[in-house]
């Protein structure tokens, strides 16, 4: 499991009702009967156990582990190496060890912020519990950090690392630095890729321990989605946050194209460019000063626009084919031969799905469809039925399968919109619950094209913009939802878009 993933996904316990409190209670809890397990099994007996901690959750986690293992008959000795803690939950686990006074448990406390001349003592049989650093790692050690893990790889200890040994990096299992050497690292939920790419003398014996998340906070999009975001670089510059092309609009449709536009604004992205035959190349530049448009010879698109409109893909991260373009033969040509040429991520939404050929785009893993039911069903000729409000899992789980069954013939990803939003990729998919009935207004469907193409421009994967994407979209629609009841229009849910994700990053 991606470190970004289980950040992910401990944030979303929080909205089941699931609070990170009570996660690192079980994590602790787990921690404390593992680590009793192997000394049990080196030494036959209760030994010391030696802590290493520093200001975030694995230390947190070394927290309540001390207190299980106080309960078995161990000595715990904690060096924490940071004294301002960062996890608000690691801090209320402290508080309860130096809320245990008098001291009645054999444990001991150091404040550890100069490792300089430190030794461990080594009469006697001991564990060390490296909780120094977790998925969160970036950048250089710093150097007291460094010295604490050369004092670890040096003790004769059995050394146990929480999740990911101290100065490895979580995702790629690379040490840029030093790293603990541990004998066993123990993972929560899921083992975490870094650790399970790296060499075995690396990590030593892995061991998983259950700390009782369910899949819904893995499956089920939600506010803590918002964390795959990239933080904007305070110095960058125009286009460095961005930039996308729209090929769209016709001489009856030019609300799409722009609805999409001003979504992929509100989602984040620096520039949209727009290329609309002339017909709607007006219209589209009076919805917003904003987007650059460029306005193509005749009423529909063609493949005599092949050559301008792949000028400007080279030019954008990102391109959003489909909306508002009408149906008709020329049209039809020209998208079949923009999926085959475009390397560039693409959204292919509306008209766009109606028109191009399947075993054109099956093998791109770049692309992202957003239909509903019936677009799906016509474009995969199926006949499937979505439906996954219901507690019965049995009937969940099939009808999850019967869309993997489909979906996993093509390499993209693809949106299956709904009350439940369905997002699907090879075996992988999740489900969004945002969003409400007043979203059957025409324009939210070009709204999420636009988001997603947004998100696919600022470097997320094609699965995460769709799952991103639809949340937002979601949340947008529940904002006008709630100024406007079910008398708001595509336009009202687009300009809420930024502030959801603003109030989502908070």
């Amino acid at each position: 499991m991606d470190p970004i993933d289980m950040m992910v996904t401990d944030a979303n316990c929080e909205y089941l009702g699931l609070s990170r409190l009570c996660l690192m209670e079980a994590a602790g809890k787990s921690l404390g009967e593992e680590v009793a397990k192997i000394a049990v099994f080196t030494f036959a007996k209760p030994v010391k156990v030696v802590m290493f901690t520093g200001s975030g959750g694995n230390g947190g986690d070394a927290f309540v582990a001390a207190r299980y293992l106080l309960n078995r008959g161990y000595d715990v000795d904690i060096y924490m190496l940071k004294d301002n803690i960062h996890s608000n939950e690691a801090k209320i686990n402290l508080e309860i060890l130096l809320n245990m006074k008098p001291r009645l448990s054999r444990l001991t406390i150091h404040y550890l912020t100069d490792v300089d001349d430190f030794k461990l003592d080594e009469d006697e049989d001991f564990i060390v519990v490296d909780g120094i650093l977790g998925t969160g790692i970036r950048g250089n050690l710093q150097e007291n950090i460094k010295k604490a893990i050369g004092v670890i790889n040096e003790s004769n200890g059995i050394k146990i690392s929480i999740d990911v040994p101290s100065g490895m990096d979580p995702l790629t299992g690379s040490v840029d630095d030093v790293a603990v050497v541990p004998d066993y690292t123990i993972s929560f939920h899921k083992i975490k890729t870094g650790v399970r790419d790296a060499e075995e003398e690396l990590v030593g014996g892995l061991v998983t321990a259950d700390i009782g998340i369910p899949l819904e906070a893995e499956y089920f999009v939600n506010y803590g989605d918002f964390l795959r975001l990239k933080n904007r670089d305070a110095s960058s510059h125009k286009g460095n946050n961005g930039s996308v092309l729209i090929v769209g609009g016709s001489k009856d449709y030019h609300g799409a194209p722009a609805i999409s536009g001003k979504a992929a604004f509100g989602a984040g992205v620096d520039l949209v460019y727009i290329a609309t035959p002339e017909s709607a190349a007006i219209p589209v530049k009076s919805a917003s000063e904003d987007l650059i448009v460029k306005s193509l010879d005749g009423d529909y698109l063609s493949l005599n626009h092949l050559d301008e409109i792949l000028e400007l893909a080279d030019k954008v991260d990102a391109v959003l084919i489909g909306p508002g373009s009408g149906i008709n033969d020329d049209t039809s040509k020209l998208f079949n031969v923009l999926v085959t040429k475009i390397k560039k991520p693409i959204v292919l939404d509306a008209d766009g799905l109606k028109q191009v050929d399947i075993s054109l785009i099956k093998n791109k893993d770049n692309i992202v469809l957003t239909p509903h039911l019936a677009e799906f069903n016509q474009f995969f000729n199926s006949k499937l039925k979505l439906d996954l409000d219901s507690y019965d899992f049995k009937m969940v789980d099939e009808n999850i399968t019967e869309f993997q069954l489909i979906t996993k013939n093509i390499n993209g990803t693809v949106i299956v919109k709904g009350k439940n939003d369905l997002i699907l990729s090879g075996s992988k998919f999740r489900i969004n619950r945002s969003g409400n009935a007043g979203m059957t207004v025409g324009g939210t469907g070009d709204a999420l094209a636009g988001i997603v193409v947004s998100l696919l421009s600022q470097d997320l994967s094609s699965f995460d913009s769709a799952c991103l994407g639809v949340f937002i979209n979601g949340l947008a629609g529940d904002k006008a939802y709630e100024i406007n009841g079910n008398g708001f229009s595509a336009s009202d849910l687009v300009s809420y878009i930024g502030n959801v994700i603003k109030n989502g990053l908070c």
